[in-house]
């Protein structure tokens, strides 16, 4: 039977920092658009939550909505002209 203490130097070798590397801080200023279009989707459903919509509100969700396919959308057409080019 092996030791698991024997192991724990190759498990703790690299220690975690906690900071995202470059790569994933570029993946989220990439997404940050649909991010934001999804906050502001949030906000507009929050804002109804305890009352019934009203016309404004439905208007103001609908957008919101439009937002959020629109910011997807482009997200998905850059990704797929990265792959192109």
């Amino acid at each position: 039977m092996k030791s698991i203490a024997a192991l724990q130097a190759v498990v703790t070798a690299t220690p975690f920092d906690g900071e995202p590397t470059t790569a994933e801080l570029d993946a989220i200023d990439r997404e940050l658009p649909v991010i934001l279009a999804d906050v502001d989707l949030l906000d507009a459903q929050i804002m109804t939550i305890d009352r019934t919509p009203s016309e404004l509100d439905e208007r103001r969700i609908r957008r919101a909505r439009r937002r959020v396919l629109a910011a997807r959308r482009d997200l998905a057409n850059t990704a797929t002209a990265g792959e192109v080019a």
